[in-house]
């Protein structure tokens, strides 16, 4: 199959060495002569063509040279390392240069195997950081990578993968080419069915010609759609220059080294002829086979003689020669390169000559490799031109798409470019709405092994695959993520709290149980009804202190029992409200002391009843302790021990005020610490154990046949206590925030309205509705009702 393209090469060449020969600065009154040789892809064709060359004759003789006319100085040769390497070996002989117009190749570089080559391409050393920028541009983490099996392919392929690996971004796959191809072999079938299973939408394509055949048959053979394909430029990758649209390469990106506009290249292509160079036979041969015509005066039977005006800018558009390639910009910066080399040689051997060296022979190529090393220079497009591989590297990448379009016309259209040597961020240039995508894409393709994670999501990694393969899981609760793919999820500071979607922390609101919270004004309003009614109910009894039944239960102990069941309804309005210093203080030392009092009261309530039935019976040892108080002494006695636990309290680690900032989502809840848990929960215990003592009392006497004996109301109403403070312990720690608050105030609330109901209501009864039995004589006759009852 012949490739046209290449020709353009033989053409720069031209055109490099008719401008030097006009040039009046360079290499004056010298012509320089040249041979061309098509380089066959045969390593025996390359040894016997640089034997041939170097000895002119039919069966090469090494070290025999019949052409002593003939005055060589360098060798231009080929696109592939392993050309360059095979003819270097032998050309390395005789010491003379070699200047390859092809990619840059490592092996090439020895100094010590291959002293005598010199490599035009610059290094590129960046081009792996400039495809690592349009994956990353892109959102590109999941590719698959094709390269050559050979060390330019490992070292390259070893080079992406470190820089991916520090980028986030996984190989889905990794194939490599065999260097040599066996035509439409079974093994094509297999490779295109790597492709099209491939989980990965976008392939990096990388290597030497020789073995990138595989994919250039199998692209023309075998259609793929779907897939992105990321390479280097025309001059590594030979694409067949297919006669139909839909080609697998369609939609690709190319990488080739910046060049700048040869000034008069395109005037050339456009007006040279092959009667211009009768001695290049493919010259002629490609005139014929595109324009179907011959040269005037040449004798070709019935093909016709060319118009006038046929040029080459008229070429297929599958056979592009008037877009300057790489390798015809490196041939071209080739031929100047020596040509410089030697007019420099030429100057310093007129200069220092002496009438002896005027008959020695002229210029012999091993003379040049001095020069060769140190040559830099300006090309005509005004970019710096050196030789020298420690100077030279690819600053800048000129990115292009590849179109193709109907009748076998393929574009290569420039969308960006990538500048090495700028800021992070800014190195890569890329006009997205230039890119034409391939077939199968409407939009920027996609390729990822996992889907993002969004705002809000972090993600895991799946156990046995590569890191671009993840998890999205939910961000836990107090924490949020508001970036994409997430390595895990920040918690809120204490006085924020997280949004629905967990994308943001907002401020939490400060709250407390307040007298306009609906809860708040609900049990202030049921605090404020029992208070009034203990007052309603005190002021009864002292309106009828002097009626039998309310002697008969102890006028004092009864007002002492109401005032501090007020007190305790009241001291549930300390709870509600912002919280302070004093209110904090205040609202344990007031439950614990008035709630002793009562249930001290209880007690005593409780002992006095027992004492009274003791003074009736025969035991009048009694009647002393009775007619003394001695029940009474019991409410200090309790209340001083109380205090001096309260005290202690306040001593050591009293309440303060603190925040709760997690009971509530979105709010900080201003609360009171208790302070010391061990002084609360002694303080809860006395007051506990005073009424489990006064329960039990009252239990025991709850049957005594008396007439005055209220020992079962006062059972009935410590069982009411009890049961309401058992209660509160378990809810009470299972609560949070304002709940907690409330339920300690709905449990002052509830004991106290059982040691009013039970107490009390019954006596209102009588005093109100039964006053008739609110008498000596009533009482007795209900005494003897009951008696008869149960005899």
């Amino acid at each position: 199959r012949w490739f046209w393209k290449n020709y353009q090469y033989v053409l720069a060449f031209y055109f490099a060495i008719k401008e030097i020969n006009k040039d009046s600065q360079l290499l004056p009154n010298v012509t320089l002569g040249f041979h061309v040789y098509n380089a066959i892809t045969s390593d025996c064709f390359a040894l016997w063509s640089t034997l041939h060359w170097l000895c002119g004759t039919e069966i090469p003789l090494p070290n025999y040279n019949c052409q002593t006319y003939r005055k060589f100085a360098a060798v231009i040769a080929g696109t592939s390392a392993a050309f360059s390497a095979e003819t270097g070996t032998i050309l390395e002989l005789y010491k003379f240069p070699q200047v390859t117009y092809g990619p840059f190749d490592p092996i090439l570089s020895d100094r010590h195997q291959y002293p005598s080559i010199y490599q035009m391409a610059p290094k590129d050393s960046t081009l792996v950081h400039a495809m690592i920028s349009l994956l990353l541009h892109f959102g590109w983490t999941w590719v698959a990578i094709f390269v050559s099996d050979d060390v330019k392919g490992e070292k390259f392929l070893g080079d992406l993968k470190a820089e991916m690996l520090k980028k986030g971004i996984c190989v889905a796959l990794t194939e490599k080419l065999p260097a040599t191809k066996i035509m439409y072999a079974s093994s094509d079938i297999t490779f295109m069915s790597k492709i099209r299973v491939s989980s990965a939408n976008v392939h990096i394509l990388y290597g030497e010609v020789s073995s990138l055949i595989t994919v250039d048959i199998a692209a023309e053979f075998f259609l793929t759609t779907g897939k992105v394909w990321i390479m280097t430029a025309k001059w590594d990758i030979v694409v067949y220059e297919a006669n139909h649209m839909l080609h697998s390469f369609h939609g690709s990106f190319s990488f080739s080294p910046h060049k700048g506009e040869v000034p008069g290249f395109r005037h050339f292509l456009q007006t040279t002829t092959p009667s211009q160079y009768p001695e290049d036979f493919y010259f002629s041969k490609l005139w014929l086979n595109f324009f179907d015509c011959s040269l005037p005066g040449s004798q070709c039977g019935r093909i016709g003689v060319c118009p006038p005006n046929t040029s080459l800018e008229f070429m297929p558009g599958n056979t592009n020669l008037m877009t300057l390639s790489d390798s015809s910009y490196f041939i071209y910066n080739a031929v100047y390169a020596l040509a410089h080399v030697l007019h420099k040689m030429l100057l310093e051997k007129a200069e220092f000559a002496s009438s002896e060296d005027a008959e020695q022979p002229g210029l012999l190529p091993w003379q040049l490799h001095p020069h060769l090393k140190k040559i830099e220079f300006t090309n005509s497009a005004g970019y710096s031109i050196s030789l020298d591989e420690e100077r030279q590297h690819v600053a800048q990448y000129d990115i292009q798409n590849t179109l193709n379009f109907p009748g076998g016309l393929s574009v290569l259209a420039k969308v960006g470019e990538f500048f090495f040597k700028r800021p992070h961020g800014q190195n890569l240039v890329i006009n997205d709405e230039l890119i034409e995508w391939p077939v199968g894409f409407t939009e920027t393709p996609q390729s990822v092994c996992s889907q993002s994670c969004g705002p809000g999501f972090s993600k895991i990694s799946q156990e046995g695959r590569p890191v671009c393969c993840f998890t999205c899981i939910f961000c836990p609760e107090r924490h949020i993520s508001n970036q994409t793919d997430a390595e895990q999820c920040t918690q809120c500071p204490e006085h924020e709290y997280t949004n629905r979607n967990r994308d943001r922390c907002l401020p939490k609101i400060l709250d407390f149980l307040s007298f306009e919270d609906s809860l708040g004004m609900a049990l202030t309003h049921i605090a404020l009804c029992f208070s009034v009614l203990t007052a309603v109910i005190l002021a009864i009894f002292v309106k009828h202190r002097d009626t039998a039944i309310v002697k008969a239960n102890n006028r004092t102990l009864s007002y002492t029992l109401l005032i501090s069941l007020l007190l305790c309804f009241l001291c549930c309005l300390l709870f509600i409200g912002r919280p302070n210093t004093a209110t904090c203080i205040l609202q344990q030392m007031t439950f614990g002391l008035v709630f002793t009092v009562a249930v001290s009261c209880v007690l005593a309530k409780t002992i006095t009843v027992v004492l009274a039935f003791k003074v009736t019976g025969p035991e009048k040892r009694m009647r002393q302790l009775l007619l003394l108080g001695a029940p009474n002494y019991i409410i200090p006695i309790c209340t001083l021990i109380q205090l001096t636990l309260c005290g202690f309290w306040m001593g050591t680690n009293p309440p303060y005020i603190d925040t709760d900032a997690h009971s509530e989502h979105g709010h900080i809840i201003i609360v009171c610490n208790k302070g010391s848990l061990t002084a609360f929960y002694c303080v809860l215990g006395y007051l506990g154990s005073l009424a489990l003592l006064s329960f039990t009392v009252a239990f025991l006497a709850r049957n005594l046949p008396d007439t005055f004996n209220e020992a079962k109301f006062l059972t009935f109403s410590m069982l009411v206590f009890c049961s309401v403070w058992v209660t509160f312990l378990p809810v009470y720690h299972s609560s949070k925030g304002k709940v907690m608050v409330a339920m300690e105030v709905f449990s002052i609330l509830a004991s106290g309205v059982g040691l009013l109901g039970c107490i009390f209501l019954p006596k209102c009864y009588v005093i109100l509705i039964r006053s008739e039995n609110n008498t000596l004589t009533g009482l007795k006759s209900r005494k003897n009702v009951r008696g008869n009852r149960y005899s």
